[in-house]
């Protein structure tokens, strides 16, 4: 069974893992600008572990030259794993508004660029199979970023979850609500309860993946997960062990308690 690709220097810091990822991030947006034939979606992740990789981007992508850079807002795609239910676009604690001010904006990216599930609809469970539908129409995930939540999560697949789970409305744990009840005032009674996620076939289905984990509260998740030998629906990130191309980017911290 193919195993995470784990640099045998891991960075002493986040901004040091960032820098080197993005210059993965960025051979694959140039390939995208050879044309359509080439180019598969972006698929994005939100939370805090992506902040300073996205500001890496955001200052990398900025640097190209005007003309490169102008195609590549005319070209970009990007689907985002997920989005909480209830909140409107303009919610500054919605990812689609997380989304807009890491990339949207700093990069001037045109309108519907970022696609991300409509956390408003009034039909959740159709929104999710429209959303699905439109990242199949454009051929699935070419290279999908992915963090690690602290139950073992990846999207909003809570565990236990199976391999063949598509996108779809879930009802979120409480251990993801404490995660992410930073944006809501640290009160985890504030975090929506569901949300629409791509389901680990859409993630599975992805050409490459890339899972980011940083600092040392997410050392004994990770330890677990490096562990593993096979799958187990209990920790859905286990999954990523039947993937072939999956680039582990952790820092010092985040590997402290492994085994590796």
């Amino acid at each position: 069974m193919p195993s995470f690709f784990i640099d045998p220097d891991p960075p002493s810091s986040a901004v040091a893992l960032c820098s080197r990822l993005v210059d993965e991030l960025e051979q694959a947006l140039r390939l995208n600008l050879e044309g359509p034939s080439a180019r598969r979606p972006l698929g994005l992740a939100t939370g805090r572990t992506m902040e300073p990789l996205y500001a890496a981007l955001v200052e990398r992508l900025l640097g190209w030259p005007s003309g490169d850079l102008a195609a590549l807002r005319r070209s970009w795609c990007s689907f985002n794993l997920d989005e909480y239910l209830g909140l409107s676009a303009g919610d500054p604690r919605s990812y689609r508004s997380f989304m807009n001010a890491q990339l949207g904006r700093p990069l001037s990216l045109p309108k519907g660029a970022l696609q991300l599930p409509d956390g408003q609809a009034a039909d959740a469970d159709a929104a999710a199979l429209t959303f699905q539908a439109a990242l199949n129409e454009q051929g699935g995930i070419g290279v999908q970023l992915l963090g690690l939540g602290s139950n073992g999560h990846v999207g909003f697949n809570e565990p236990p979850c199976g391999r063949e789970q598509a996108c779809r409305v879930v009802e979120l744990s409480d251990a993801t609500r404490r995660q992410n009840a930073g944006l809501f005032s640290g009160d985890p009674e504030a975090v929506p309860v569901r949300a629409i996620t791509l389901g680990l076939k859409e993630i599975l289905a992805a050409e490459q993946i890339h899972l980011v984990v940083t600092g040392r509260e997410k050392a004994p998740i990770l330890g677990r997960l490096l562990a593993m030998d096979q799958p187990d629906p209990a920790l859905p990130a286990s999954w990523l062990l039947e993937h072939p191309r999956v680039t582990l980017w952790a820092d010092a911290d985040a590997l402290s308690l492994s085994l590796v």
